[in-house]
């Protein structure tokens, strides 16, 4: 067979140029990417209803959502959290769970929920995955100079109904989000003295309108030939229609809305608000679809926000600006993967010249390594998979492997040549003595990298990349191998090695003396075992000493932060805007600023590209980069600084990563601390966290929900019932009056050309009522009293939790405490258990009703562990009876196989030597593969008769 392959140099070549041709053109067509995707395994549910306490989000929307989804099959947690106006559900499923049948089931599920409250929105449902979390940020501000005086957030709307479309359009983009901005409302002022003058009440104009506001069809009407559609027009279509609205008539009097009340457009009352280097803004972010293309992706959206400011939003006084986007380092992470691919091809190529000492020869062992590049592509392309650093890294390490097996096939030729023999038979003779070797070198490293792609968690996802480039890497070579290479070796004249040159001489008199060691260990059966059981006991010793403890995943960090200040319950948001307000004045003289006054220790605050701010009454957040990437620990710690200068606010900042969340994900050890009673479960939250700062140096730490301590101040208004049936008031209606009378009260919805927007009832006074004239509030009453509230009901001052937070049903806070740089995830485990959760239960601060569990990257990494370790053993087996079937000898792949334990602690030396960096347990058993391939490939290069090889 070979020796018809040499014979016929022309077919070799043209097969190998068409591979190359489709390997070309599939590397051009793989999308491009900064990860893989990861399968989505999660999905939320996300419910608004504006205006709602935590309490009653919490009764009214999530136990009755709780109760159909968590039935779910395959749903591994459920986490539902109640705020202020909003409620949220999380489920996450086992990986390779069908997400789309699964979409289905949680619709289905949702729509069992009998009734929702008055004006809460139809639930949203979104399915999530870190690797199509936002990647593109925009900023829409007003022209400079503001020339029409414009309130930006009252643009939300025109950004929602125009902007959104047309972004949302681009091919690639799944979701685009907006925060900063409020949707526009139409606002009914009642005069509560001349609505009672008149003898009417809230409850009535509620009604007139409700009544008046309907549309109603007829069906259709025949005439003659002609068929007609019949509707009555009911509904309101100016805001001055609105005000004409008949209230009551009288004899010959009319009472109409205007008479009582006053009819504006303006929004709800801000809840978030952005701003981008100072300047109030809407801020976008935009989502990936799975397999996109990310440089396409930002080339379009890029071309897309280029017309919308010239076409349209330059005409209403507005512009885009573009913030960040995550492209940016996915273009130099990929620039950097290629440059360190060309450099290792040419110091491959250079060693591979040291030792053969030939050129010739060395192009011919070379050729093989852009061939097995491109068909490495070749093969992510087939598996579905994309370019990525993690795929290119992958390619990467398989440069050097891949020209192991030309370095074997092209020293068993040279060995035929210096016997005697013909270049045609050389060559044909030289790949038939170690052509088992080499598939057996092949197949094996191909056996040791497949598990990766079997692990189901986050990190078979990642890493199942490289196993699949080095498989396709190392499955060419071997073709390479037995028919390039000897087919170009056939036809070259190999010079005999010089030895004349001082290198070369320093080379040979190495290799001599390492020879002789060969020859004294091989020299004796009792030397030969000593070497054996040496050789294991030192690499048992060595895996045992130095095996540094365990990461999840590398964090694959970006210079970015992400720096939150939690307030503590009661705080509203124009005491938090005044703050965020402080802080901005404090970190926008940064903003590229002259960088040697950091440097001389003038500020404390190195020079910064941007200052992103969000603001709600909870939360101040800053997204921001440094200048100088180097500078971003520096960075985090001047705005944590800067946050802790306020009393009572809790400071957390984290690192982007393309790898994780943005909040600690691969580094995170999870409390989740459950019980029945929220002051017990917030009392051990609060000594959890005073302990895991003491256990851990400067750890970074932070809650869900934010605050830990049922102080948020609430009122509660108490109906004294017998009254209110006196004066013919029932609950609701109290209800109503309070609200309408206080925050507003939803009364119906307005077609405003396209866009709908909701009807609020208030008072005169708007939303400025005051906390201590509350109970003077006048109640007027359909039989023309007007009592003040206080005579109608108690109020009474109490305090609460501002959010509610439910894990698999039971009230739960969790605590993510990451530990310091220096502390491995595995050890941070260990100290969290011993001298955080047994240190608590011995001090009892940990009632027995309460249960605190260690979950998030500590769960993952057992798992992967785990995973790992079962893979990995079927892999083990599969290769010893591979190897019996290629060498026809049962002890013999028993020798190959005792080399595992000294290629692993090869690999946990070079971790040792890098202070543990990258030591995670992936990074250490995709070592101990390609370690095990090693010494597979070194013991294959002689077959068990004596042929072949070095």
């Amino acid at each position: 067979m070979f020796e018809k392959l040499i014979d016929r140099p022309t077919l070799v070549s043209v097969a190998a140029l068409i591979i190359c041709v489709l390997g070309i053109v599939a590397a051009l067509r793989i999308p491009v990417q900064m990860i893989p995707d990861l399968d989505v395994r999660a999905i939320s549910v996300r419910t608004t209803w504006p205006g709602a306490t935590p309490q009653d989000v919490e009764k009214e929307i999530l136990i009755e959502q709780e109760e159909y989804l968590r039935n779910l099959p395959n749903l591994s947690r459920i986490t539902a959290t109640a705020s202020s106006g909003r409620a949220e559900i999380e489920m996450e499923f086992p990986l390779g769970t069908d997400i789309t049948n699964m979409l289905i089931r949680v619709s289905n599920a949702l729509s069992q929920v009998p009734s929702y409250p008055e004006n809460v929105d139809e639930p949203r449902i979104f399915a999530n995955s870190f690797s199509s979390n936002a990647f593109m940020f925009f900023s829409v501000m007003p022209l400079p100079g503001n020339p029409r005086q414009l309130d930006i957030s009252m643009s939300q709307d025109l950004v929602e109904d125009i902007v959104k479309p047309r972004l949302t359009s681009v091919t690639g983009i799944s979701e685009v989000s907006i925060f900063g901005g409020v949707e526009r409302q139409v606002q009914v002022l009642v005069d509560p003295v001349r609505l009672a003058q008149r003898g009417l009440t809230l409850n009535n104009v509620r009604n007139v309108l409700r009544s008046r506001n309907q549309d109603r069809s007829g069906g259709t009407v025949d005439s003659g030939k002609r068929q007609y559609l019949l509707r009555t027009v009911g509904r309101f279509n100016t805001l001055d229609e609105l005000s004409e609205l008949v209230l009551a008539r009288r004899g010959d009097s009319i009472i109409r809305l205007k008479d009582v009340a006053t009819v504006r457009l303006d929004h709800f009352e801000e809840s978030n608000i952005t701003s981008f280097n100072g300047e109030r803004n809407i801020f976008m972010s935009l989502r990936k679809e799975a397999g996109s293309n990310v440089i396409d992706i930002k080339r379009a959206v890029s071309s897309e926000v280029q017309s919308l400011n010239s076409e349209v939003l330059r005409s209403v006084g507005l512009r885009i600006e573009p913030i960040s986007d995550d492209v940016v380092y996915v273009e130099e992470s990929i620039r950097n993967v290629w440059q360190n691919l060309a450099l290792g091809a040419l110091l491959a190529a250079g060693i591979m010249f040291l030792f053969l000492r030939s050129v010739k020869i060395t192009l011919v062992g070379v050729m093989g390594i852009p061939v097995c590049v491109i068909i490495a592509f070749l093969g992510l392309l087939l598996a579905g998979r994309t370019i990525n650093v993690i795929s290119l890294a992958g390619i990467a390490f398989a440069i050097g492997m891949t020209l192991d097996n030309s370095i074997v096939v092209l020293e068993s030729i040279a060995l035929e040549r210096r016997n005697g023999a013909a270049r045609l038979q050389a060559a044909a003779e030289g790949v038939r003595q170690v052509w088992p070797a080499v598939l057996a070198s092949t197949l094996t490293t191909v056996l040791v990298f497949v598990p990766v792609a079997f692990v189901e968690q986050e990190a078979g996802q990642l890493y199942s990349d490289v196993a699949i480039a080095i498989t396709g890497a190392i499955l060419a070579s071997m073709l390479v191998a037995i028919t390039l290479v000897p087919t170009a070796a056939a036809r070259l004249s190999f010079a005999e090695r010089s030895s004349t040159t001082k290198s070369h001489q320093v080379f040979d008199g190495f290799a001599h003396r390492v020879m002789v060691i060969v020859r004294k260990i091989l020299a004796t059966s009792r030397s030969r075992m000593l070497c054996i059981s040496g050789s294991v006991l030192l690499s048992g010793l060595i895996i045992w000493v130095l095996t540094p403890a365990a990461e999840y995943l590398p964090e694959g960090e970006e210079p970015k932060i992400f720096a939150m200040m939690n307030a503590p319950p009661g705080y509203n948001i124009a005491s938090m805007n005044a703050l965020a307000q402080e802080i901005k004045d404090y970190m926008l003289p940064h903003v590229n600023a002259d960088r040697d006054a950091y440097s001389r220790g003038e500020v404390a605050v190195p020079p910064v590209k941007y200052i992103n701010l969000r603001v709600n009454a909870q939360q101040v957040r800053i997204i921001s980069e440094p200048v100088v990437a180097g500078d971003i620990e520096a960075l985090m710690d001047a705005v944590t600084a800067k946050y802790r200068e306020y009393p009572g606010m809790r400071a957390f900042a984290a690192r982007g990563s393309i790898i994780t969340s943005n909040q600690g994900g691969t580094r995170s050890i999870n409390l989740d601390i459950a019980g029945l009673e929220l002051h017990e479960i917030y009392a051990v939250a609060q000594a959890a966290y005073q302990r895991a700062a003491e256990i851990f140096a400067n750890p970074r730490i932070q809650s869900q929900p934010g605050s830990l301590a049922l102080a948020q101040p609430m009122v509660q208004v108490h109906p004294n019932w017998d009254r209110a049936a006196e004066l013919g008031l029932a609950g609701e209606e109290i209800g109503f009056i309070v609200a309408a009378m206080t925050d507003g009260s939803y009364v119906d919805e307005f077609f405003l050309d396209d866009d709908k927007l909701d009807i609020f009832l208030y008072s005169d006074a708007g939303r400025n009522i005051e906390l201590a004239n509350l109970s003077q509030l006048p109640i007027y009453t359909s039989t023309g009293e007007v009592v003040p509230l206080g005579a109608l009901a108690e109020i009474v001052e109490t305090v609460d939790t501002s959010s509610l937070r439910r894990v698999n049903g039971r009230r739960t806070v969790t605590l993510n405490i990451i530990p310091p740089r220096s502390i491995a995830l595995e050890d941070g485990v260990e100290i969290v258990r011993s001298d955080l959760v047994a240190y608590l239960r011995g001090t009892g601060a940990i009632p027995p009703q309460v249960d605190v569990v260690i979950s998030g990257a500590a769960d993952q990494l057992d798992a992967t562990r785990e995973a790992l370790v079962d893979n990995y053993l079927v892999a083990l087996v599969v290769i010893y009876l591979l190897m019996v079937a290629i060498f026809n000898h049962w002890a013999y792949p028993l020798l190959i196989i005792t080399t595992i334990p000294v290629g692993i602690a090869g690999g946990i030396v070079g971790l040792s030597m890098l202070n543990g960096v990258g030591g995670g347990v992936v990074a250490a058993w995709i070592t101990f593969g390609i370690a095990t391939f090693r010494h597979d490939l070194n013991a294959g290069f002689s077959d068990p008769d004596g042929h072949g090889g070095e």
